[in-house]
């Protein structure tokens, strides 16, 4: 028997890849600790479930060796995953994003497939079961469950139990506990795509505004990251799918370090580009006052203008012709280099994934087999791997949750 831990996006597609994979005679059994599953399939996207993304690389991915996740992805690729889609009745739409959805814009298509495909395979689905403990002697592993509610014998596991993002979920970590008495390391774990917090009252005044910024990570005074894409204020502080992207490196700071994170508030935009595009404005509107120019040239939002001129104590409305050049220097600094007030993320409860977990170190890269314990084999959020906002985490499912599977049925079958 193989019995796969965890019915999410991983799990499920684990147990599809080895019914499909194995002999007949192969029983597949899975299990999750939920009544009701696939909660962030249900969730994601709006509701509407980002499949995948037209391009991934591993670039787009934090976490363990990306010569690893390479080998991962190129075993169950996003072509593959639109296919597989296809097949089971759920055709995907690719949006000006790059993001796939699939063309219901509903995350329940995705899963009631997923269930369907699972139902006609034959795999055995128990939900409301936690698996407490795992242990192996000689060629079998036991699973059992909290107080001994239960006990069952499997020649091969498959670990999909998630991470600690979205506890509401299932999302318990329960599985880490699990992969470390097995024999393996753990790497430390933190929220990773979640909302940053500020207590500058001045950026929170701006919520609901938004625009196109970069954001650029800064510890101990080096500069470790810098992601660009939209950046919405919010009451709370700042979200938006550059913060998302950002987070992970906040809330894996050293405590012992200081952070900054600075935002480019034109993206697109150099000191020297926008120093000609002002000089050009002066010839062309002498009159404008600065402020009309920023939101005139750059579309940048009025009230993030004033907000804006009034943090950085440079006066708006002043024409461009009569700017000093001292002032124009300091201006154009700020809007490319403007300290955020970032106190820390959401945390968990608003984390979308989790960075860190098993060691990928400790992961064949071939199978998502352990390289620890054999016939042990993990696929999803469980692993130190975390993707960027935009339908990688759930490539990064489908494919290891695929491999996995899949190399679990034939190790079975060689045997």
């Amino acid at each position: 028997m193989i019995v796969v831990v965890g019915a999410g996006a991983a799990g499920l597609m684990a147990a599809i890849a080895a019914a499909r994979q194995g002999p007949s005679k192969i029983k597949i059994l899975l299990l999750d600790s939920r009544q009701k599953i696939g909660a962030k399939i249900l969730m994601s996207g709006g509701s509407r479930c980002n499949v995948t993304h037209v391009r991934v690389t591993p670039q787009d991915y934090e976490g363990g060796p990306r010569h690893a996740v390479k080998h991962v992805l190129e075993a169950f690729t996003p072509t593959q995953t639109i296919e597989f889609f296809e097949a089971i009745g759920v055709p995907l739409v690719l949006e000006p994003t790059g993001k796939y959805f699939p063309a219901t814009h509903s995350g329940k298509t995705v899963l009631e497939a997923l269930l369907a495909e699972v139902e006609r395979l034959g795999v055995m689905l128990k939900t409301g079961i936690s698996v407490a403990e795992i242990k192996k002697t000689g060629d079998v592993f036991c699973l059992k469950g909290s107080d001994n509610h239960f006990e069952i014998a499997a020649k091969r596991v498959v670990l999909a139990t998630g991470g600690l993002s979205y506890p509401q979920t299932g999302s318990d970590g329960a599985g880490l506990d699990i992969a470390k008495t097995l024999g393996h390391s753990i790497v430390r774990t933190t929220p990773a795509l979640t909302p940053l917090t500020s207590t500058d009252e001045d950026w929170r005044s701006l919520s609901g505004v938004a625009l196109d910024a970069r954001l650029s990570f800064f510890e101990s005074g080096k500069k470790r990251a810098d992601r660009a894409g939209a950046l919405l204020f919010t009451h709370f502080g700042f979200s938006g799918p550059v913060a998302l992207d950002i987070s992970r490196f906040v809330s894996g700071a050293d405590p012992k370090n200081q952070f900054e994170i600075q935002a480019s508030f034109l993206p697109s935009e150099t000191e020297e580009s926008l120093k000609k595009t002002w000089m050009r404005a002066i010839v062309r509107y002498p009159a404008r006052l600065v402020r009309n120019f920023l939101t005139d040239e750059f579309s940048l939002p009025a009230r993030f203008v004033s907000t804006f001129l009034r943090k950085t104590a440079l006066d708006g409305s002043v024409t461009l012709k009569r700017y000093s050049t001292v002032s124009r220097g300091c201006l154009i600094h700020a809007l490319l280099n403007c300290p955020l007030a970032v106190t820390g993320v959401m945390g968990y409860q608003k984390s979308e994934v989790t960075s860190g977990g098993v060691n990928l170190k400790e992961v064949k890269a071939a199978t998502m087999e352990s390289k620890i314990v054999s016939g042990l084999y993990f696929g999803g959020e469980i692993l130190d791997v975390d993707g960027r906002i935009g339908g990688f985490n759930f490539q990064w499912a489908w494919s290891s949750g695929t491999l996995a599977g899949r190399s679990a049925a034939e190790s079975i079958r060689r045997a």
